[in-house]
């Protein structure tokens, strides 16, 4: 039986890596993203339908959803309705969805951030994976499946990440979060995990640093294999709780 999974944010970045890694074993990988052909929000390249048409040519199963996580709980509702008529349960849940990129990012004191800040890094990405993953567990727990938290880890506890007060509130939470909902759910057979991504090539990256882009950054498939790579640990009950660089998860020493 192939793999059912859900990616959200997945029409650019790391969200459409991770579904496109998930296509090259067959999987059938529903995305979730509000940037859809009918409606776009940034001039950058990719939208939830070109996902799941990305999906298909890899030789996965992509489905498409329309969804705005800044909506709330309830924007989920035809997805999980969705899913659980099609398929009875899903095998991966990678909660992935933040608009941590909507704004300039620049360190600088708190009382100088724009408010905005929050209601993309924590509302739209702290909010949006404790709600995606809420209302996704019946799901999950009918495959005993995966859920993986996409966030930041692996820093010094005295380290303001980034500089920046929400973004470290955001990352630090998504890590907390992770550990409190496999608290939760390890007794039910389900592991969750948050995967910390390296620098990235993404979209927006790209877009911001043109000619000054590194020449060593992960493309937005490494942290798809480590997602593979994890659902094929038969061992994966290990990494309950724990946030995990990308690098050691793919170097086989999470």
């Amino acid at each position: 039986m192939s793999t059912v999974a859900l990616v959200t944010g997945a029409a650019r970045g790391v969200g459409r890596g991770v579904a496109l890694a998930l296509a090259d074993t067959g999987a059938t990988v529903h995305v979730t993203d509000r940037e859809s052909r009918t409606r776009r929000y940034s001039p950058l390249p990719g939208t939830v339908e070109d996902t799941a048409e990305q999906v298909d040519a890899r030789g996965g199963h992509g489905v498409a959803h329309v969804v705005d996580h800044a909506d709330g709980a309830s924007a989920l509702d035809p997805v999980v309705a969705a899913i659980g008529d099609a398929h009875g349960g899903l095998d991966l849940v990678v909660a992935n969805a933040c608009n941590g990129n909507a704004l300039p990012f620049a360190p600088a004191p708190f009382w100088e951030l724009d408010p905005a800040h929050w209601t993309n890094m924590i509302d739209v990405g702290v909010r949006s994976h404790y709600e995606t993953v809420r209302a996704t567990v019946a799901l999950v727990l009918a495959r005993r499946g995966l859920v993986v938290l996409t966030g930041y880890g692996g820093h010094d506890e005295e380290e303001v990440l980034g500089g920046h007060a929400v973004y470290d509130l955001a990352m630090t939470g998504i890590s907390r979060l992770t550990r409190t909902m496999h608290h939760d759910l390890a007794p039910h057979g389900v592991t969750v995990l948050c995967l910390s991504p390296g620098f990235t090539a993404t979209e927006a990256i790209v877009a911001a640093l043109g000619d000054a882009l590194p020449p060593d950054l992960d493309d937005v498939e490494t942290p798809g294999r480590a997602v593979c790579a994890l659902l094929a640990d038969p061992d994966l009950a290990r990494y309950g709780g724990r946030t995990l660089p990308v690098a050691d998860v793919l170097a086989g020493s999470g």
